[in-house]
């Protein structure tokens, strides 16, 4: 039997105690950025930038989860990053398995399931198989929502989506009086979905780097200088005491 991991106990930081539960964001997106540099900084290859990421992303699920987040969407390898050396994307392919096999077992016992975007079928068979196992393994758990984006875009979702309504459309099966913003998003990887509430970009780049461009129209924006190995429970709870400070007005007054 497997053991809880320390980072899922219900362990109040003050920060924590100082959060808003009626105010708590729903949908969490994160782009994790700064491996290499964080490495690079500390004379590392940058795969020992990767490796510490993984950490990271054990950090942040535990705060998610603590903080009653329902969806924490991480953008893990963007369809731009096969421009990568060869050596950097083989290891980043094998970085999925490497985190399911440890974690797994945790996440299932503290009802974590596990989802993905993007176009997974272009991924190697090793990287989609660690992937679906652990989507199978987890799809009746009804806690936190972890959905990576793997081999994600954001123009390439809406792409698709636009082939896919086409397709329909001459097959009778859409109707052009029926498309709006509701149905568009039907189409979209993130189907079903909220869109995220909060996005959260570390290393202090401040772009969205093609990363749910339709989603986070009204997205609250949160920058930090630190590079993702270094993000931590504290740094995620400052993004939400920032964004519980916030008025969303969607335009209004």
């Amino acid at each position: 039997m497997s053991m809880k991991l320390p980072f899922f106990k219900k362990k109040q930081t003050e920060q924590n105690d100082e959060q808003d539960p009626e105010n708590m964001p729903e949908h969490v997106a994160i782009i994790m950025d700064g491996n290499g540099r964080w490495a690079k900084k500390r004379g590392l290859p940058r795969i020992a930038g990767h490796r510490e990421g993984v950490k990271a992303v054990n950090r942040v699920v535990r705060a998610a989860a603590q903080s009653h987040v329902k969806v924490l969407t991480l953008y893990a390898f963007s369809t731009e990053n096969w421009k990568r050396p060869a050596s950097e994307i083989e290891f980043l392919m094998k970085l999925p398995k490497e985190f399911l096999h440890v974690y797994l077992p945790d996440l299932m016992d503290n009802n974590v399931r596990v989802e993905t975007i993007g176009d997974i079928q272009a991924l190697p068979a090793h990287t989609q198989e660690a992937v679906t196992y652990a989507k199978d393994k987890t799809k009746n758990n009804d806690g936190l929502l972890l959905n990576f984006a793997l081999n994600y875009g954001g123009r390439f979702e809406i792409m698709q989506a636009v082939k896919q309504m086409m397709a329909d459309l001459d097959c009778s099966t859409l109707s052009i009086d029926s498309i709006n913003e509701e149905t568009f998003a039907n189409y979209l990887f993130t189907q079903g979905l909220t869109d995220p509430d909060l996005l959260i970009r570390t290393s202090g780049e401040q772009r969205l780097s093609n990363f749910l461009l339709w989603q986070l129209a009204y997205t609250e924006l949160w920058f930090t200088e630190t590079y993702w190995p270094d993000f931590d429970e504290g740094i995620f709870n400052q993004a939400l005491g920032d964004y519980q400070q916030r008025k969303r007005r969607y335009g209004g007054i």
